[in-house]
């Protein structure tokens, strides 16, 4: 791995705007923060209204435009990253406020909710969810899904189009996805978190080389991956964690990393692991050392493939339009409708138009 070590100062982000998913809490707080000190005119989102406002008040009181007249250095929305149309919403209030975009960081996200494969699961349970008294027949929750991952997927998606507009030659535009250490290693217990956490980092590899292209995007993507960060859910390990004597991070570590990624243009398709408030990139030495965790023949076919695929537009392009064929209308494709059985002469012509003797429109 090599140790990454973000360089950031008052005017590393001076003048950008960054959208924020998830910036009113935790690292997504401590991020609004480290961009304001950097520079930039921030527009942040959370489903947490009232931590939001009063970080908006903070922030506001704090940091001030530098002229009068001018918007302010802050703007909050009240966002669910799960509603397609509420994060349309906060990038449309970012465009309408700063006129642009040039960074959107997806940092919304919640941890494992209830036990997905709970040993005590009986072949009646399985089907049932107790809600206090009452027994409902339902789907075992899929929130923690919806928000890290489907959340990073739809703020992805609009970031992709919104960053494009209002761009001068050679401004540098990109998007910062939050995975986490469960995102590349196993986390027992964290079923749907894990799986969301590899989505993400598997959404990221899937962008990085297709939007980033200049003769499309033109965008740089990259992750985070903390591991243990002194937030809210991380309660429940606390004290073991420290008795032990392991690493954690301050929200304030991992938004400094975060921030030195936004700012450097030369990084993309990273995936910046954050350890005790220091960070490695993780994807090169993936990469390098491939033919030895892979296998040297399996390693050089999968290259060719990869070559062939290049960025993978061969899978989004749309089909072809294919040819009429008259065996649509049960007449073999070359084979004149007089010599199929079956088929007399006066009734030719309703046959290749689709209309049989009898039938108009599809009505008797």
């Amino acid at each position: 791995m090599s140790q990454y070590t973000p360089r950031l100062s008052a005017e590393s982000l001076l003048d950008k705007v960054v959208l924020i998913t998830g910036g009113a809490n935790g690292i997504g707080a401590s991020l609004v923060q480290q961009c304001l000190q950097s520079g930039a005119n921030v527009c942040f989102g959370d489903l947490d209204n009232i931590s939001g406002e009063r970080l908006l008040r903070i922030s506001q009181d704090q940091f001030h435009p530098a002229e009068e007249g001018m918007p302010p250095r802050v703007v909050f929305q009240t966002t669910d990253v799960t509603n397609y149309q509420s994060v349309l919403a906060l990038f449309d209030l970012a465009f309408e406020t700063y006129r642009r975009i040039d960074h959107v960081v997806s940092a919304a996200g919640i941890i494992e909710i209830g036990n997905w494969f709970d040993f005590g699961l009986t072949m009646q349970t399985i089907r049932q969810e107790r809600q206090k008294v009452t027994i409902l027949i339902k789907t075992p929750t899929h929130k923690v899904l919806d928000v890290n991952l489907l959340g990073s997927m739809y703020v992805s998606r609009i970031a992709s189009v919104y960053l494009r507009h209002n761009r001068g030659p050679d401004v540098d535009r990109s998007i910062l996805l939050f995975s986490c250490m469960a995102g590349f290693k196993e986390s027992p217990s964290l079923f749907v978190y894990q799986a969301a956490k590899h989505g993400v980092t598997g959404l990221m590899r899937s962008l990085r080389t297709y939007i980033s292209s200049p003769y499309k995007h033109n965008l740089r993507v990259n992750t985070v991956c903390p591991w243990i960060t002194q937030t809210d859910s991380m309660k429940k390990i606390e004290l073991q964690w420290k008795q032990a004597n392991l690493p954690s991070n301050t929200p304030q570590e991992v938004a400094s990393v975060a921030a030195g990624v936004l700012t450097d243009q030369s990084l993309n398709g990273t995936s910046m692991y954050v350890e005790g408030g220091r960070a490695w990139e993780i994807e090169q030495n993936i990469d390098r050392l491939e033919a030895q965790w892979l296998g040297e023949t399996p390693s050089k076919s999968l290259a060719m493939g990869q070559a062939l695929l290049d960025d993978g537009a061969i899978w989004t392009a749309p089909p072809r339009p294919r040819k009429k064929s008259s065996i649509s209308n049960g007449v073999p494709p070359g084979v004149p409708p007089q010599k199929v059985k079956g088929i007399h002469k006066d009734s030719i012509n309703g046959v290749t138009n689709g209309v049989t003797n009898g039938l108009t429109n599809g009505a008797h």
